[in-house]
């Protein structure tokens, strides 16, 4: 008759991979029908009752190990409880007959020259451990997920300010001087350096590279959340940094899901600053232009692989050598539009280049102005909007109330670009840079600021566009033909603001030979010496044996002590 028994641990500690190892090994003793090996949490114990394995009334902690075995009958099942100690022994891992310190701080003083502490522990400790090691002086590459963003924004504050790296949470993939961390594929060293915030967009596009014929400098991940607003990707900014430090690195590579938008600017303008050609591929957002300065957008994995391929063979031409010094201006930009789409496109193009817009528009990731009538910040205004048109003329028609708010715009002393659309065509006003060219003219000398125009027409149009054309230019007006092209006059006009500057990260970080202390997954220590790298793991256990109040006793404790030094 089949028979499920069990056996708990109380305050027992393994790895996951340790765990699937013993749960296979008892799937393939004699008589087992089924096995379940988990770390007694709330999911695991779901996870059992739904796979038919949860005994009634047990009442395990969630730092407790629960081994549960389902077998033809009583005596077979509790045979195979009765090898659990033996298979545990006879894991195969080459840290266990190595040394392995009980703390950090002991792995720190067996291998002083480690940079690195690689942390895969659950995480609501990991953020402790990950502390320990920035006390320490130690990057940290944290492969750990349900760390809080709270604990993220704090170590990762803590680490800019040391001047120090950490990669995650949550972070799946790095590749440091030629050596993987986490779950690294083995491509070739050459002259492509990734920044990611996604493990397998990491992993797919170094492996499309090496396919390809080129190889990998280094690859930085920065876990999932580095580009919200919350974060502000401050791993991602370090990384940018570092690779643009590197002399082996010609080429960058940026990956990430989408990023909010204030935070895609402040990186894409630490990008343009790199002057090294920028491969960028927000999964799942639409580039505002294919190629920009030194930056180039791609829409998917292969074609990012494929771009920055294509730019090591290419060689580093002058238009990514550029530099933007003594030419950008500092201040805001007006766009006062009359067609709405344009606006709209405006908008969208710009929020990836000067930071946060306001706008009366509804676009996914700019502020909605309180009051149309008043602009803040970078503002983008739709003049054919109900509240500018009631009582007067559309601005295609009538010039009047546009004239008069670039007249308010440019008074603003922290205002230095203006942004406008002249749409030629049947019905719209019959010469609109008659009028609009002098006061164009009169704000530029009397205000100082940058005017761009984006002018949309035919030749057969009865305004006669080169006609237009040459008013405005003759005016100072940086005339274009489309809305990438604006807003890349714009981008190129305008010196990125909000940037916060902190202590750069040591190049050695990335060149000094690879020494890692390991503290969780057993298997990202093999890996390291199997490539290697000197490596030392801890033999990590839960404070307190996982205990929430013992811990927290023994953190009151820890913190009430007096200082002894």
């Amino acid at each position: 008759m089949t028979s499920i028994q069990h056996e708990i641990r109380r305050g027992a500690y393994y790895d996951s991979v340790v765990l699937m190892q013993l749960q296979r090994a008892l799937l393939e003793l004699q008589g087992v029908e089924d096995a379940g090996v988990v770390m007694a949490t709330a999911a695991n114990m779901e996870l059992l009752e739904d796979s038919g394995l949860l005994v009634s009334g047990l009442e395990p902690r969630p730092e407790d190990l629960l081994i549960v075995v389902k077998a033809t009958s009583e005596l077979m099942a509790n045979e195979a409880l009765a090898q659990v100690d033996a298979i545990l022994k006879h894991r195969r891992s080459s840290a266990t007959d190595a040394y392995r310190p009980r703390s950090l701080e002991s792995a720190i003083k067996a291998l002083p020259e480690a940079a690195w502490v690689l942390i895969s522990i659950p995480g609501r400790y990991a953020a402790a451990v990950a502390r320990q090691a920035l006390d320490h002086g130690k990057h940290v590459f944290l492969y750990s997920d349900n760390v809080t963003l709270e604990d993220e924004v704090e170590l990762k504050t803590t680490a800019r300010e040391r001047g120090l790296l950490l990669m995650g949470p949550d972070c799946g993939t790095a590749i440091i001087d030629g050596v993987g961390f986490g779950f690294a594929n083995h491509v070739r060293r050459g002259a492509i350096g990734l920044v990611g915030a996604s493990g397998t967009g990491l992993q797919a596009i170094s492996s499309t590279i090496h396919q390809l014929g080129q190889g990998i400098s280094h690859a930085l991940g920065t876990g999932g959340r580095d580009l919200k607003g919350e974060v502000g990707a401050i791993t991602a900014h370090q990384g940018l940094d570092l690779l643009a430090q590197d002399a082996d690195t010609q080429v960058i590579v940026i990956v990430s899901k989408p990023p909010d938008a204030e935070v895609a600017a402040s990186l894409l303008a630490a990008a343009r600053g790199t002057g090294k050609p920028t491969v960028i591929d927000f999964i799942g957002y639409a580039p505002p232009v294919g190629r920009f300065d030194n930056l180039i957008f791609t829409t998917s994995l292969h074609e990012t692989a494929r771009a920055a391929v294509e730019r090591v063979a290419a060689g580093l031409d002058e238009r990514a050598r550029r530099r933007h010094g003594g030419q950008r201006r500092p201040g805001y930009l007006r766009g006062l539009f009359a067609g709405g789409t344009l606006a709209m496109e405006a908008v969208r193009g710009l929020q990836a280049f000067v930071g946060p817009i306001h706008t009366n528009l509804t676009v996914p990731g700019a502020i909605r102005l309180d009051d149309p009538l008043v602009s803040t910040g970078h503002t983008v205004l739709d003049l054919g909007e109900d509240v500018f048109t009631v009582g007067r003329l559309h601005p295609m028609i009538d010039n009047d109330l546009r004239i008069r708010r670039m007249r308010q715009e440019a008074n603003d002393e922290h205002v230095s670009l203006l942004l406008l659309d002249v749409v030629l065509g049947e019905g719209a006003h019959p010469d609109p840079a008659s009028e609009l060219g002098p006061a164009i003219e009169d704000v530029r000398q009397h205000s100082g600021v940058e005017v761009g125009v984006l002018l949309v027409g035919t030749e057969e149009d009865p305004q006669d566009i080169d006609h237009q054309r040459e008013i405005l230019e003759a005016a100072g007006a940086h005339v274009t033909g489309d809305t990438i092209s604006l807003v890349a006059f714009a981008a190129e006009t305008l010196e990125p603001g909000g940037e916060t500057q902190w202590p750069t990260v040591s190049s050695t970080a990335l060149s000094a030979p690879v020494a890692g202390i390991n503290v969780g997954l057993e298997t990202f220590y093999d890996s390291l010496i199997s490539q290697g790298a000197a490596a030392v793991h801890v033999d990590w256990r839960p404070p307190a044996g996982g205990d929430d109040r013992l811990m927290d006793i023994l953190s009151k404790m820890k913190t009430s002590r007096p200082d002894t030094e």
